[in-house]
């Protein structure tokens, strides 16, 4: 009996110097693919793991080291040039992590700290930023779903300023994101679901806004326990369906607070979600 399978290119890409910096800049960007960021059990700064298939143009990768900094970039464009009814039929039906033709596996060193520039264009990304040092995050997609995970014991050892996520049309799914140790953690998707998990907060970190805005869809988060600190700003239309849990008491309209709610907290945390259609569940 015969077998065949398609043909995959195999590529590595890896700085591996390891001095005259500690911080590395790190801009990804694939049109197609499964991704998967997370610690790589090595002192190298960087690696990347990629298995191509359907490939015209090989990965761009390049890096410099400038200023105490390493600037690392991988660009994969959109070789295939599939229109968006295309690339959105691809994500509705596929079933498997082949289906979306590359897989790539990103690798971070927890000595140093990093400033990360993510973009994904159809797809999946899996994004475990634990025992990472990171500083900054920015995550933009078009339809690729982003699971972003802390593991318990993991919290960010490094104060982060900004952690973003943005879909267009997609599900952003968050474990521990308060691990982060980010003073702004910004979810926004234009239509899909965002499923974000608060339940272990970290007892050593400071005030933290969480914005959470979506144009058409589904919102669920499971907050901290009613004797942390919080308040929640909701901004909700007619079309939107809200659950919200008996403990919280309101101060004014669509605006609620926790039993452990003090207005000068040191490790306060702030909730504004925004929306439009759809439902917004808190638990």
């Amino acid at each position: 009996m015969a077998h065949w399978a398609e043909a995959q290119i195999v590529k590595e890409f890896a700085v591996k110097e390891r001095s005259g910096f500690d911080q590395v800049q790190l801009n990804f960007s694939s049109y197609k693919g499964v991704s998967s960021i997370d610690r790589l059990y090595s002192n190298k700064p960087l690696m990347i793991h990629a298995h191509l298939s359907k490939v015209n143009i090989l990965p761009e990768f390049q890096y410099s080291i400038d200023d105490n900094t390493l600037k690392a970039t991988l660009n994969h464009s959109d070789v295939d040039r599939e229109s968006f009814g295309k690339s959105l039929s691809s994500k509705l039906f596929a079933s498997a992590e082949g289906d979306f033709d590359h897989t790539w596996e990103v690798g971070l060193s927890e000595d140093f700290n990093y400033d990360l520039n993510l973009q994904f264009g159809i797809g999946r990304a899996n994004v475990d930023l634990s025992h990472i040092k990171v500083k900054k995050c920015k995550i933009n997609t078009a339809t690729a779903d982003v699971y972003l995970t802390f593991q318990d014991e993991a919290i960010n050892s490094v104060a982060m300023d900004t952690l973003l996520v943005k879909v267009n049309m997609g599900t952003v799914d968050g474990i521990n994101v308060a691990h982060a140790n980010a003073r702004n953690l910004i979810f926004d998707v234009n239509y899909g679901k965002v499923n974000l998990n608060f339940r272990k907060m970290p007892h050593d970190i400071g005030p933290c806004l969480v914005t959470t805005t979506v144009g058409a869809g589904a919102v669920y988060i499971a907050l901290p326990s009613p004797q942390y600190p919080y308040i929640i700003r909701i901004n909700s239309t007619a079309m939107c369906r809200t659950k919200l849990p008996s403990y919280l008491s309101e101060l004014e309209e669509k605006v609620y607070v926790s039993k452990g709610y003090k207005k000068n907290a040191a490790n306060l945390m702030e909730f504004e979600i925004d929306v439009s259609v759809g439902s917004l569940v808190l638990q």
